[in-house]
């Protein structure tokens, strides 16, 4: 068994507020593609363009620093300056996709929405819209989860995921 929070859930629920505020050119910078937390939220993204009919344009892959939300962001921009909306898979590469595009002379979010994911200090400091989880709910999930492979060792354990929910801030 294991707990984890729904990251693809939460991806969607991003994808889901831009396509409420009228954004339809949505790009994502994606966590790392070989960690299941990045793979599960790039999923999320994709499921949820898909169901508004939407392409998704390209994927920029960063390792959830904001120096490569930095990069991403520049190169997504090069390649499709009419994007409106930009998802990161954490609050720090938002964080450096925020820069780029104020260096760049886009407003935020005037003219490019953005959403990160963790609902961080840095989410807070920056005003940025960003998919919460619990941390408290987590380490509860996982006591619960442990105390029955305890008490039923024979059984299989039992797989708990989480829900999130956006908490929208002034990027969106």
């Amino acid at each position: 068994g294991f707990v984890d929070n729904d990251n693809a859930g939460g991806a969607r629920l991003a994808v889901a507020h831009l396509l409420e505020r009228g954004r339809t050119r949505i790009a994502t910078i994606a966590g790392p593609a070989d960690m299941a937390v990045g793979h599960d939220r790039l999923e999320g993204y994709l499921a949820g363009l898909r169901a508004a009919g939407l392409d998704p344009l390209t994927v920029r892959h960063g390792d959830f620093s904001q120096a490569s939300g930095d990069a991403a962001m520049r190169d997504l921009l090069e390649r499709h300056p009419d994007l409106d909306a930009v998802f990161a898979a954490n609050d720090p590469m938002a964080a450096g996709a925020m820069s780029v595009l104020r260096a760049a002379g886009r407003s935020v979010p005037g003219d490019v929405a953005v959403i990160g994911f963790d609902d961080s200090p840095v989410a807070v400091s920056l005003g940025l819209t960003s998919v919460h989880q619990s941390a408290d709910a987590m380490g509860r999930a996982m006591v619960e989860v442990l105390l029955e492979a305890v008490a039923a060792p024979d059984e299989e354990p039992a797989t708990r995921l989480l829900p999130t929910h956006l908490v929208v801030r002034t990027s969106s």
